[in-house]
């Protein structure tokens, strides 16, 4: 895992804990030489976390819609910056540029990102391990509903499983590089079993 992608608020967020998670994420990633990959703001979580890395001597890319630019939201200090169309291209270009991704805590933009990687793990069209860094219990919510969405039958539990969940940055990078795969084989026939039932 030498390029993680990383997801998190435009807004720090009320707790102190959340702002200290981001800068130690940048600095672990700039000491074990991991390229960060992440929208490219200079707001929020996501400006703690680029200039940590940076100051740590991290390398940092920024994916950023030109509409956002052009509201001087874009980090300058970068070493470098993808311009985009839009916000689906640019969740595209994240995934291109990216071994492996983790969520901090974070708002609309943050679910759809979290959400978008799970679905093309889930058909296989990408293999690359989501993390989410569940600062003071931030995602349970979010993990809840899934736990919910598999005993109601519309979540796998081999898919719910597959997310990787830590409250410590180390910890979350080591459970990052045993990730495997869940195979479409099996799922696949079996909800299509269940659609010729009554």
């Amino acid at each position: 895992m030498k390029n993680i992608c990383v997801f998190c608020g435009s807004s720090k967020g009320y707790q102190r804990a959340y702002n200290e998670a981001a800068a130690q994420l940048g600095k672990l990633f700039a000491r074990q030489h991991i390229d960060l990959i992440y929208g490219g703001a200079s707001v929020g979580l996501m400006k703690t976390l680029a200039d940590s890395a940076m100051q740590h001597g991290g390398k940092v890319v920024g994916v950023m819609p030109q509409h956002l630019i052009d509201k001087e939201v874009a980090h300058q200090g970068i070493d470098m910056m993808h311009v985009v169309n839009d916000m689906a291209e640019r969740k595209l270009k994240m995934v291109e540029l990216s071994d492996a991704f983790i969520a901090l805590p974070g708002g609309f933009g943050t679910l759809d990102e979290i959400s978008e990687i799970l679905t093309l793990n889930q058909l296989r069209i990408t293999d690359k391990p989501l993390g989410l860094l569940n600062i003071n219990g931030y995602f349970d919510h979010l993990l809840r509903f899934f736990d919910f969405g598999v005993s109601e039958g519309f979540i796998r539990e081999e898919h719910r499983n597959n997310i990787i969940v830590s409250f410590e940055c180390k910890a979350l990078l080591q459970k990052m590089k045993d990730y495997q795969p869940v195979s479409m084989e099996k799922w696949l026939q079996d909800i299509q079993a269940e659609s010729k039932t009554n």
